[in-house]
């Protein structure tokens, strides 16, 4: 729990709903522990199901198979503190690696599929990983064998697709997709799965400190620079399931949450699957997100939550057939990666039905820190209020140290049980982003610029880094962002600043229309003149016919369109 005094003076108190409690205590804890908890509880519920009509395995079957995994890992000479790199998309040898690396005390890398091997290679060598877990597809079995002969990888674990496909998809596949799968030899270096858990799964036990002991290296996404490993503890990733579970209502019967964001990126691990377990919620997943799939597996398996990027719900708004399914069964969704346009909460839950509860946070934070709370007002617009036992701080950008007033644009600051340990090997990155306080704790410095109102509710303003600077007028893109969202025929856009020899920077925007709908510069600009200062109208504008670049999880990226437009330039 973290240490803080002098509870009453933090203004969202006063406004804080009746659920949950932010004085709760919360014990550090392993989520494999918690795993096993739930497991006794709902030994025959389903834990997991693939593909809405796949494979599904319930508690005991998950907890059964996370226990000889753990002991298979601990055959092959794995000790307290190795790294294990998970190089996975969606299935359930996800979980079953992930808290068989918890039981024993190593430590998880999570590996995004799609990476280039230039990215694999950065973060194996300076993760230290030494195992990789993947799956026999060509996609990822090339690069990984590429990798041992390459890296410091000492040995590979490959996990069989077929096995984990629906029938008639694992007759179809070999037959069908003989091209997708990768072909290996297995050695010494290269082992099965089925050799793996080829045991009676009694580990030998492992001393863990909860609050010191890294569960999981997760990797920042790298858009101000090289990727850095956030060094997770088994306290951090327990508190950040707790604190995000404690917002919503005890569960009535068998819950469902779909996730169809990867596991590999933090949201996803926490709120999809580390959140999940704790409520004892049935994972429904796929590999990755489709539009018709993820619609089509709404309606069949009926989820009462599910977690996405703003790209997500603005995508299902836009579908032209999206009220040939049924959505009803959702309840609670959770956005969170990206900041969430009024206008595509809104649209998204008129046409659902659902409320859309808007979440912040960042990798370094595991990465929940506040969230629109369901039981209290949820504010339009708002990143909400802290989650239980965390503290923001707005903080005057320029010295570091001085709080700003209330409504005051400064640099948003968190404390609390989810913060991180640190960077892995990288001590002044780590020193620039968490600052003792004055009382002597840490406080991580996040980039991002926000105010606080008098009522607790905190908004995104934008990225420090973000920020254009025009003339020597500060404009922030989120906001013309959000003008340009207004307008009904828009779909997607961003808003950056690009070089300019006379103003120092320009703002630019990049818009996608809705399909069939027209727009002009000058019609646009008409728009939006009530809505923003002339200092902030863009200069350009570009209007493009597929939609605009996106992140791994679906978010839309700036950088990339920067890079587009620079390079273009250059």
């Amino acid at each position: 729990m973290t240490d803080i005094d002098n509870t009453q003076s933090y203004v969202w108190l006063k406004n804080y709903p009746p659920k949950p409690d932010w004085n709760m205590e919360i014990k550090p804890c392993s989520m494999f522990d918690i795993l096993e908890d739930t497991a006794a509880a709902k030994p025959n519920e389903n834990a997991f199901d693939f593909m809405g009509n796949g494979t599904t395995h319930t508690w005991s079957e998950l907890l059964d198979l996370v226990n000889k995994f753990a002991k298979g890992l601990q055959g092959m000479g794995v000790q307290k503190g190795d790294k294990i790199g998970l190089f996975l998309p969606n299935c359930i040898y996800v979980p079953i690696a992930y808290y068989a690396t918890l039981k024993i005390g190593a430590t998880v890398v999570n590996y995004n599929p799609l990476y280039a091997e230039a990215e694999l290679r950065h973060q194996i060598e300076d993760s230290d990983t030494d195992i990789f877990v993947t799956l026999d597809l060509a996609l990822m079995t090339d690069k990984a064998v590429k990798m041992l002969s390459e890296t410091r990888l000492k040995k590979l674990i490959i996990c069989p697709f077929i096995d984990i496909l629906p029938f008639p998809k694992n007759i179809l596949f070999p037959i069908f997709k003989a091209k997708d799968r990768g072909k290996v030899k297995f050695n010494q270096r290269i082992l099965s799965y089925a050799d793996i858990i080829n045991n009676d799964g009694v580990t030998t036990k492992v001393d863990i400190d909860l609050s010191n002991d890294v569960a999981v290296l997760q990797y920042t996404g790298g858009t101000t620079g090289v990727p850095k490993g956030a060094m997770l503890t088994h306290e951090n990733i327990h508190a950040n399931a707790v604190q995000c579970y404690s917002n919503f209502p005890d569960p009535e019967g068998h819950e469902k949450m779909l996730a169809v964001l990867p596991f590999f990126h933090v949201f996803a691990m926490t709120v999809c699957m580390n959140m999940a377990v704790l409520a004892g919620m049935e994972i429904v997943t796929i590999p990755r997100f489709e539009l018709k799939d993820t619609l089509k597996l709404i309606q069949k398996c009926k989820p009462q939550y599910m977690a996405g990027v703003p790209a997500i719900y603005n995508a299902i708004n836009n579908y032209s057939k999206v009220q040939e399914f049924d959505l009803s069964s959702l309840n609670y969704c959770i956005s969170g990666g990206a900041p969430l346009p009024v206008e595509v909460k809104k649209k998204f839950e008129a046409k659902t039905g659902c409320k859309v509860f808007e979440g912040y946070g960042l990798t370094e934070s595991t990465p929940v820190a506040t969230v629109n709370p369901p039981f209290g007002e949820n504010v339009a617009g708002s990143i909400g209020l802290p989650v239980p036992q965390t503290v923001i701080e707005i903080i005057d950008r320029e010295d570091k140290e001085t709080p700003m007033e209330l409504g005051e644009r400064g640099e948003l600051c968190i404390r609390g049980p989810q913060v991180m340990k640190g960077y892995y090997n990288n001590e002044k990155a780590t020193a620039d982003v968490l600052r003792k306080t004055p009382d002597g704790g840490l406080r991580l410095h996040t980039g991002d610029v926000a105010i606080m109102d008098e009522q607790g509710y905190i908004y995104i303003v934008d990225r420090i880094k973000d920020l254009i600077i025009t003339n020597g007028y500060n404009v922030y893109p989120r906001h013309v962002e959000e003008a340009i969202y207004q307008h009904p025929n828009v779909e997607e856009c961003i808003v950056a600043g690009i070089p300019d020899a006379q103003r120092g920077e320009i703002v630019k925007a990049w818009i996608k229309l809705k399909e069939g709908r027209e727009l002009t510069v000058e019609d646009l600009k008409d728009f939006m003149t009530d809505k923003i200062s002339r200092i902030e109208m863009p200069k350009r504008f570009e209007f493009r016919d597929k939609p605009l670049p996106k992140t791994m999880i679906g978010k839309l990226s700036r950088k990339d369109i920067l890079a587009e437009e620079l390079g273009d330039k250059g």
